[in-house]
């Protein structure tokens, strides 16, 4: 690829790691800017997982020197997440460039449906440091697989099924569900990533750029407390997706 375009993907990545830290959808940013510069969905797909890799591991050690870890169970959590990113990313990397487009398209309407409901969007709970009872416990770990599932295939949006998963199911307060979501995604992320590496599904070079970036943007998103323009950026989300989902399913 072009070397001007290095430089973009490192600025997209800022954005997407901020917006992935604190809530989700980030990784469309990433995607977008791929798709648009002329890189093939499934390449995409395999690429941008080496600036997720680096985006969580830069907000992992961002929240463990704010004093926020619990290794434990995020690791349990991660491991449950990690049988279903493992069979998620084998099928990302038998399709085509024709029915992944029009697989993304269909996920992006389900992220604009989450965007557009409460769903996606973790309830705030009192400060606790651990979960509810042991039903809530065994009941977010099973949830993991399937979240897990979703992430190894195509990554897009997980962030809206972490969160509820963590804050509505398991009753973990906010702060403490980022902070387990960006573990969960470190540990699967990696697993993923060795299956599109071992398939040549991955551009290094873009996704170098953009891991850049995404480290960037988590070491922003960690530092900030509040999501301003919440609003705003839902509503530019919601009409750049719906204008690439027509793109991937009506003109691929």
């Amino acid at each position: 690829m072009d070397i001007w375009m290095l430089p973009l993907l490192a600025l997209a990545g800022v954005l997407a790691g901020w917006l992935n830290v604190l809530a989700g959808g980030g990784s469309m940013v990433s995607v977008l800017a791929m798709l648009f510069m002329g890189i093939p969905g499934p390449i995409a797909n395999g690429t941008f997982r080496v600036a997720i890799l680096a985006q969580n591991f830069t907000a992992v050690t961002s929240f463990r020197q704010r004093g926020f870890s619990d290794f434990r169970l995020s690791l349990s959590l991660a491991a449950a997440a990690s049988v279903g990113a493992m069979a998620g990313a084998m099928v990302g990397v038998q399709l085509s460039g024709l029915w992944f487009n029009r697989a993304l398209g269909l996920v992006m309407v389900g992220v604009l449906i989450l965007m557009a409901t409460d769903w996606g969007r973790a309830t705030p709970q009192p400060a606790q440091e651990t979960p509810g009872g042991p039903k809530n416990l065994v009941l977010g770990h099973i949830l993991m697989v399937g979240a897990g599932l979703w992430g190894g295939f195509i990554q897009i949006g997980v962030g809206f099924i972490f969160m509820p998963i963590l804050a509505r199911v398991m009753g973990i307060d906010l702060v403490r569900v980022n902070m387990h979501k960006v573990f969960i995604v470190m540990v699967y992320t990696s697993i993923a990533l060795l299956v599109f590496a071992s398939q040549g599904g991955v551009l290094w070079s873009a996704g170098l750029a953009l891991a850049f970036g995404h480290a960037i943007g988590a070491w922003l998103g960690v530092r900030s407390a509040v999501l301003k323009g919440d609003k705003l950026i839902r509503r530019v989300f919601m009409l750049m997706i719906s204008a690439l989902v027509v793109k991937l399913l009506f003109f691929p």
